[in-house]
């Protein structure tokens, strides 16, 4: 068996080929930004789900 990479030849395979590659680069960065929130300290924000209970009701127009 080769180990040579096909090149894409038509417009569609490139695109197909870039995308794929932007996907395995955005994985890995999100991958990489879960371990640095595990090793560093809790997150004491107040945002995300329970933050945003409080907000359900919106404030009428006049």
């Amino acid at each position: 068996m080769s180990s040579t990479k096909k090149t894409p030849s038509s417009g569609a395979e490139q695109r197909q080929a870039r995308l794929a590659a932007e996907l395995r680069a955005n994985l890995m960065k999100r991958k990489a930004q879960a371990r640095s929130r595990r090793t560093g300290e809790a997150d004491t924000r107040p945002e995300g789900l329970a933050a945003a209970e409080g907000e359900t009701e919106k404030p009428e127009k006049a």
